[in-house]
């Protein structure tokens, strides 16, 4: 893969997020906020090195290999969702999510997803649509709050972009689908989108999810999906219509859809008595 890097500042493409209007969610020493300051681009594709290069084995091009970054063409037009660790005084980037709504896309030519899978159903969405990537925790935060300010922050994105459906390249371990049929046959019986939301992988991509008979596929199969996937299915998910191969990443893809729904309403409820909370404090309380 191959990107463009961000100049000195930031450019402010058509339809990207103004990070003042976004507002920052604290944990502790973590923050989640969205990319703005010089470096912070920068800061989240090393990350991102680091997880899919280094720890995940990922095959980078040599320009990537040498600058120990992992970037792409698309990087340029989206939002980046980060969390930032400021423990004694120094702002460290432990995770990011690329955030690409539909002002994105025309920007930059695409989807993402586009290239894997046929998403004219998601793009024919009426209401507004958000592609969810390039999603990690650095390894030492994968055990706290991360991941949930990560989710957290997301939540916050659709709540003020009025987002309506999600939808993203989710990633199983392994290139040879044969040894993922428990968790890519539980994914096609149990969670297959409706055909009016189900995007299909690209015919020269596809490869069947339906391994092994639903007779032989229970619920209990959840347990060998990776952890992101699950959390999806938690809010309601569904997946398309065939796995991909990404040999790059060294991983195998669903394309997995959600309704935010579920997301906005508590996100919503959580918003609302924040509201109010702060206009008890100050004595504007509405009931």
């Amino acid at each position: 893969m191959s990107g463009q890097r961000w100049g000195a500042a930031i450019r402010v493409e058509a339809g990207r997020a103004a990070p003042a209007e976004f507002g920052e969610i604290r944990s502790g020493s973590l923050a989640v906020r969205l990319a703005a300051a010089d470096g912070d681009l920068d800061a989240a594709q090393a990350l991102r090195y680091r997880v899919f290069y280094e720890e995940m084995a990922a095959h980078a091009s040599p320009g990537m290999a040498h600058e120990r970054r992992d970037r792409d063409a698309f990087d340029d037009y989206c939002d980046h969702l980060l969390v930032v660790d400021d423990r004694g005084g120094r702002a460290e980037v432990v995770g990011t999510y690329r955030l690409m709504r539909r002002a994105h896309a025309r920007s930059a030519g695409s989807f993402y997803s586009a290239g894997e899978y046929d998403i004219a159903c998601i793009e024919n969405y009426p209401g507004e649509i958000l592609e969810l990537g390039r999603s990690c925790v650095d390894a030492a935060h994968r055990q706290g709050p991360a991941m949930q300010l990560l989710w957290r922050g997301i939540a916050q994105y659709i709540f003020l972009h009025d987002i309506e459906l999600m939808f993203g390249c989710a990633s199983l371990p392994g290139t040879r689908p044969a040894a993922l049929a428990l968790p890519l046959s539980y994914l096609y019986h149990y969670h297959l989108a409706p055909s009016a939301l189900r995007p299909r992988a690209l015919a020269k991509y596809y490869t069947a999810m339906n391994l092994l008979p639903a007779c032989d596929i229970d619920t209990k199969s959840a347990a060998a999906l990776p952890p992101l996937v699950k959390g999806y299915l938690r809010l309601g998910g569904f997946v398309g219509d065939g796995a991909v191969v990404d040999r790059q990443f060294n991983t195998t893809d669903v394309c997995v859809v959600v309704k935010t729904d579920q997301v906005t309403d508590k996100y919503y409820r959580h918003y609302t008595r924040a509201l109010r909370d702060a206009g008890e404090r100050s004595g504007h309380g509405r009931s």
